[in-house]
């Protein structure tokens, strides 16, 4: 349900429930000295219509009980009014909502409907009053003519007691049905149904109730015609063996089938033996070890944060919980923040979780990316493990990303080992490509690091064994290549040093080792990959392999001819892994279904040619409480600025009156904290920063975040302050 329009008035908490309760003792004063005869005028109108005439019938005390009646109501209207009930009562109708009927989407009755049941209840609540409060006897006298005279004469007898009592119900309940039924109550249950605890949250509507039956009696299924399957899953859910997991996996092959209907004995046949074991990925996981995100495998969401209930943030985000969803991390997410501000433990493994529960139904595929301490996830919760340097990962990375060609495997290797310094990348990639191609064609495949180090390094013998392989195979111009590298290594600006002491850090870092090598051009596959870079001491090493994945991925993921599965890859750092080639990059991934989250200390570990161009390649924004002022000015910069109506209030203490108004005034400060003033209001429109990089640097709490997302539809979210966890 949409929330209501904005308030423009809206009250402080203190101001509303302090004014709130001062309304309300104030009404209670004054019915309390009506009751106690201290009011005496307001018995005229009774005086007026001959009360003291009216004898000792029952005519005269039923319309002094219904006149009080009346003075009550009008006191809780009155000062219902003058407390801002209304107010109050929107105010917290979602929480009361939420805890009698599990839920705070249900919309208000109409004006008419309420005031009908209210006039009921009125109403009803006068009849019982009168009717045992000893006003109105003639209730009681079909009780009296059936009930014996012996039950009672002589004392009331257990049985005229039990009796009495049985009456008394029977009365009460003919007055709820006939009130019920005139104040149309029935209908106010079936609108605020209320719900056990262990209900909340369930289908309240009929339209709830039919989307509970699609999604648990599988009817899509049996309208097909696969009733067998249908049974079988539905089995499968009310006995409580299929977790939101297999649910979300078995709707996403029933999707395909959709598309083809031509699948749909094979879905059935498929579905209807395992049952909520069906379609398992080849690893045979149907779940993750643990789960310490909160996600919602339907919508494909993870919830990371709550937007607090404050100005800073628009009118509608305002008290909503904030998720991500492939939706928005297609346009790729850039998170600036110090360390300890949560970037890791907040937002990079709840996604990475989420894309890791999204690969096991078949939707995705993550390339997760950090140091060991980085802690993204549980071994058992991936499917290839790659950790450089150390022998026990089950893979280590293919330095081409699975490139055949030997062009584009130089480009990727260039752009790794001297991407965003002052050499040129392609300049670098020229003189890769005068090795690795000869190679591949005497030996039919490309060479690894020791071998291109040491070509790099003009080792005599492995290149003179290389260009006697060359001719043996015939490739002259291959051997052309070889002697164009040859005259370049005799000048003294030659890159082919520099382009082996880079590959040399891979090498001491551990890059190669003989387990089995693992390509991003795999992530045609639903896969979790987790790659974990070198140690400490091999820093550099690190920032070399995070380019190479970067520019890897960026060349996989476009290139793929089936592009329906969602590929993300999750960097914990890319600290120095922001080139120019990496930003065109990032603007390629959003058509390919594919996006990239990067987590970053500061702004400054980017050349400031590329920090414009890096925050307009990606779609969500994401700056952390403690980034500092410079880095503030740019995401200022790029949430750019709003037209707001900029209200100029002088406040004039209110000084007037006698004693008596001067002590009403002191009493009502007591309860709203607030002096009584004059107010004079200028109202003029004003173009301001949605967010300046003063209140972004300081204004931020600990643990909060700045975040603004796009989809990959191109709808844009404005800036929105969250509570991350």
């Amino acid at each position: 349900m949409p929330k209501p329009p904005e308030d423009p008035d809206r009250l402080g908490d203190r101001e509303l429930h302090g004014g709130a309760l001062l309304a309300l003792l104030a009404g209670w004063l004054i019915w309390s000295f009506y009751h106690n005869g201290y009011l005496d005028m307001v018995g005229w109108p009774l005086d007026w219509l001959g009360a003291d005439s009216w004898g000792s019938s029952a005519v005269g005390p039923t319309l002094l009980d219904l006149y009080n009646l009346l003075f009550a109501c009008l006191l809780a209207w009155f000062f219902g009014r003058v407390g801002n009930a209304p107010r109050l009562w929107r105010r917290w109708r979602p929480a009361v909502l939420r805890l009698v009927c599990g839920r705070a989407d249900i919309e208000p009755m109409s004006r008419r409907d309420t005031v009908r049941a209210t006039a009921a209840l009125l109403a009803g609540y006068a009849a019982w009053r009168l009717s045992f409060g000893g006003i109105w006897e003639f209730w009681l006298e079909p009780l009296y003519a059936v009930v014996p005279d012996s039950w009672w004469e002589d004392g009331d007898t257990t049985a005229y007691t039990v009796t009495y009592n049985l009456y008394y119900v029977i009365y009460t309940a003919l007055l709820l049905a006939v009130f019920g039924a005139l104040g149309g109550w029935r209908a106010v249950a079936r609108r605020y149904p209320v719900a056990p605890p262990h209900r909340r949250g369930g289908a309240a509507t009929v339209r709830d109730r039919a989307e509970l039956a699609r999604l648990t009696d599988f009817t899509e299924l049996r309208a097909a015609g696969a009733d067998g399957a249908a049974d079988r899953l539905a089995d499968e859910v009310r006995g409580g063996r299929m977790g939101d997991l297999d649910y979300a996996r078995i709707t996403h092959a029933w999707q395909a089938v959709r598309a083809r209907p031509t699948a749909l004995p094979a879905f059935a046949a498929a579905a209807r033996a395992p049952g909520a074991a069906a379609f398992v990925p080849p690893p045979g996981a149907r779940d993750l070890p643990v789960r310490a995100a909160q996600h919602d495998l339907l919508t494909r969401q993870v919830r990371i944060g709550h937007a607090p209930d404050e100005e800073r943030n628009p009118y509608e985000y305002r008290g909503e919980d904030v998720a991500l969803d492939p939706a928005v991390l297609g346009t790729s997410l850039l998170a600036v923040g110090p360390p300890g501000s949560g970037k890791t433990g907040r937002v990079i493994r709840p996604v990475t979780e989420a894309l890791c529960l999204h690969a096991l139904t078949g939707q995705a595929a993550v390339v997760a990316v950090g140091t060991a301490s980085s802690a993204l996830g549980p071994d058992h919760a991936f499917d290839v493990i790659v950790r450089v340097g150390h022998p026990d990962g089950t893979h280590q990375l293919d330095l081409y990303g699975g490139a055949t060609d030997t062009d584009e495997a130089a480009t990727l290797v260039a752009e790794a080992l001297v991407g965003g310094s002052r050499t040129d990348p392609r300049e670098a990639a020229a003189v890769l490509v005068q090795l690795i191609g000869p190679y591949q064609a005497a030996y039919g495949r490309l060479p690894g690091v020791p071998e291109l180090r040491a070509m790099l390094d003009g080792a005599p013998a492995l290149l003179a064994t290389l260009r006697e392989d060359l001719r043996l195979a015939g490739a002259v111009g291959q051997e052309r290549e070889l002697d164009a590298r040859a005259r370049q290594a005799q000048r003294p600006d030659d890159l082919g040093p520099h382009l082996a002491d880079r590959l040399a850090l891979l090498d001491r870092a551990g890059f190669s080792h003989t387990a089995r090598a693992f390509s991003l051009n795999s992530l045609v596959h639903p896969l979790r990959v987790r790659v974990d870079l070198p140690a400490t001491g091999h820093a550099e090493a690190g920032r070399i392999i995070t380019r190479l994945l970067l520019a890897q991925f960026t060349a996989a993921v476009t290139a793929r001819p089936d592009r329906s599965l969602f590929a993300c890859l999750v960097l914990d750092d890319a600290t120095a892994a922001i080139t120019a080639g990496t930003v065109r990059g990032l603007t390629h991934l959003r058509p390919a279904n594919a996006g990239a989250v990067l987590a970053l200390r500061t702004l400054d570990d980017v050349p400031p040619e590329l920090r414009a161009g890096l925050l307009g390649a990606v779609g969500c924004r994401m700056a952390f409480s403690g980034i500092t002022t410079w880095d503030a000015e740019h995401f200022a910069r790029a949430w750019g600025t709003e037209w707001r109506e900029d209200q100029d209030v002088t406040r004039t203490p209110d000084r007037s009156g006698g004693v008596m108004k001067r002590t009403v005034r002191g009493i009502r400060k007591v309860f709203t904290g607030r002096d009584t003033t004059t107010e004079s209001v200028t109202v003029r429109r004003v173009e301001r920063e949605r967010w300046s990089a003063s209140e972004l640097a300081h204004r931020v709490p600990p643990r909060h975040a700045v975040l603004s997302l796009t989809t990959v539809a191109g709808e844009p979210g404005p800036p929105v302050l969250v509570r991350l966890g």
